[in-house]
């Protein structure tokens, strides 16, 4: 049974919609608008790259980044992520929120421009300077993960928590489409101003040297979204939960909710002792009564996320070898250099419009011939993007959000970390696997430089399979419509809270759209 709650958290569980949520969507959504533009602009340049830096004299292609160095430059900024959702998760939950939210947008704005300024001039040294900076760029965008979700989660109303937390996760698509236009303008300019040949005409003069400035230019782009909303993320006061019921200063948390509701809030100092100091409400993460209470959700949104992020970081990271295989981006030694970083910006930006789940998987799939022909290149296209729209609609969203509302305030911030880290685990496995397992058996339509893999068709198949055994693992998430954050993690629970709460980890289970 359920204990009466602290009077600021049942304000905000009770509040209105105002303005502050709005503001509080805006300031957390432009970190994971600018986290999405950083991670997800790299395909745009990484053949840019390859024909800048791997180009070999006479050649009857343009370079291509060698298999080792391209799985670097599109994994080294998932495996600084990874680290950083651990890291600045556990420190969310120790140091406070909005302390560690600033760190985390400085150390975005910093790396993002030194990804852009890359030492030296031979391919070794910009390759090494970049995956260095890149990975410390993961790091922070890391952090914006879990404090971003639990922020927004411990500000929201009960009635509209889930909205506003998917809310500040469809800035992801957005910081896509924005990676894509960047890319569009900045490479048509660039190609208007040095209008170059084609490789197959002129191999030499289809690469301009001012191209080098055009990759630099759309990393480093990266940098000012950040930069604008760092004053205002330092303005947002901490939020209440963690103010109440972590740091245990009721007092601070209603003079800070009531200057953003506008209300007068008491504090009740006794009451949040009687909470906080119940051998309940003080278990660690690494608890038998943690794994009893909240073992199995911690599995449940772990493993979706994980097995999510295979099949959606390989189809993003990698659509230019998409669309190259199907043939809708030219030859491209039928392309100068920047006119091919143009093109597969205009994919990438029309498929972010449309804005992945198994049954389009298994359209793509199992009739890839059919696909691949010239007649029929629009049609999987169009499907190809209802897998990115039903990705971000269904599980993409609710990845994100879930983990943000079912665990303890004092373990929020950590558990949100290790259920995002565990997704950008699947997405290392995805950048990294798909990038062999879909090279062709036919040496002629391999990459350079390539093993033989599965082919595009078999490893479609494949992603669609692991998005299928994600569907059993979301039975183990529990419902969070219509209740408070106290109420679903228990720390509100009246003697034998334990066993209601565990209880509701095994009955009170749902299957997230």
């Amino acid at each position: 049974m359920a204990r009466e709650n602290l009077v600021v958290l049942n304000a905000l569980d009770a509040a209105k919609t105002q303005m502050y949520h709005f503001t509080a969507i805006v300031i957390a959504g432009m970190g994971f608008f600018t986290d999405a533009y950083d991670l997800f602009s790299i395909p745009n340049v990484t053949k840019l790259l390859g024909r800048i830096y791997y180009t070999v004299e006479g050649a009857p292609k343009p370079g291509t980044l060698p298999p080792n160095v391209s799985a670097a430059v599109n994994g080294v900024a998932l495996c600084g992520t990874l680290a950083g959702q651990l890291f600045f998760g556990w420190l969310g939950d120790k140091l406070g929120r909005k302390k560690v939210y600033g760190i985390t947008l400085a150390l975005m704005v910093g790396s993002s421009l030194a990804s852009g300024l890359s030492f030296g001039h031979t391919a070794k040294g910009v390759i090494s300077t970049l995956c260095f900076f890149r990975f410390w760029l993961g790091f922070g965008i890391g952090g914006d993960y879990p404090l971003s979700a639990t922020i927004m989660s411990e500000y929201a109303n009960k009635k509209t928590r889930g909205a506003f937390i998917a809310s500040v996760f469809a800035m992801q698509g957005f910081g896509i489409l924005a990676g894509a236009v960047v890319s569009l303008i900045v490479s048509s300019a660039f190609n208007h101003a040095y209008n170059a040949p084609s490789y197959a005409v002129n191999a030499a003069a289809s690469l301009v040297p001012q191209a080098d400035y055009v990759w630099r230019i759309i990393l480093m782009f990266g940098a000012i979204p950040a930069a604008l909303t760092y004053y205002w993320r330092m303005q947002m006061p901490e939020t209440a939960r963690y103010t109440a019921l972590v740091a245990k200063n009721t007092k601070q948390a209603a003079q800070d909710m009531s200057k953003v509701l506008q209300v007068e809030i008491e504090a009740k100092e006794e009451k949040v002792d009687e909470i906080t100091m119940r051998d309940d409400n003080n278990f660690g993460l690494f608890s038998k009564q943690f794994a009893r209470i909240h073992g199995l959700h911690l599995l449940g949104t772990t493993t979706c996320w994980f097995l999510l992020d295979i099949a959606y970081y390989s189809s993003n990271l990698f659509q230019n070898n998409i669309y190259s295989n199907i043939g809708w981006l030219p030859p491209a030694q039928e392309m100068n250099a920047i006119h091919e970083v143009y093109k597969v910006a205009r994919a990438t930006a029309l498929i972010a419009l449309c804005g992945t789940i198994p049954v389009f998987m298994f359209a793509l799939a199992i009739p890839y011939h059919h696909w691949i022909q010239k007649s029929h290149r629009i049609g999987f296209l169009v499907m190809y993007a209802f897998t990115f729209f039903f990705a971000n609609f269904g599980p993409n969203s609710t990845t994100f959000v879930v983990p943000a509302e079912i665990f303890p305030a004092r373990l929020r911030s950590t558990c949100h970390g290790i259920s995002s880290a565990a997704g950008k685990a699947g997405g290392i496995v995805g950048a990294f696997g798909f990038l062999y397992a879909s090279q062709d058996k036919d040496p002629a339509k391999r990459d350079a430089g390539y093993p033989a893999g599965i082919g595009m068709k078999n490893t479609l198949i494949v992603l669609a399979v692991v998005n299928c055994l994600g569907i059993f693992f979301t039975l183990l998430v529990p419902e969070s419509k219509g209740k408070s954050l106290e109420e679903l993690s228990g720390e509100n629970e009246d003697e034998g809270g334990d066993e209601i709460t565990e209880q509701q980890s095994t009955t009170s289970r749902t299957v997230p759209a």
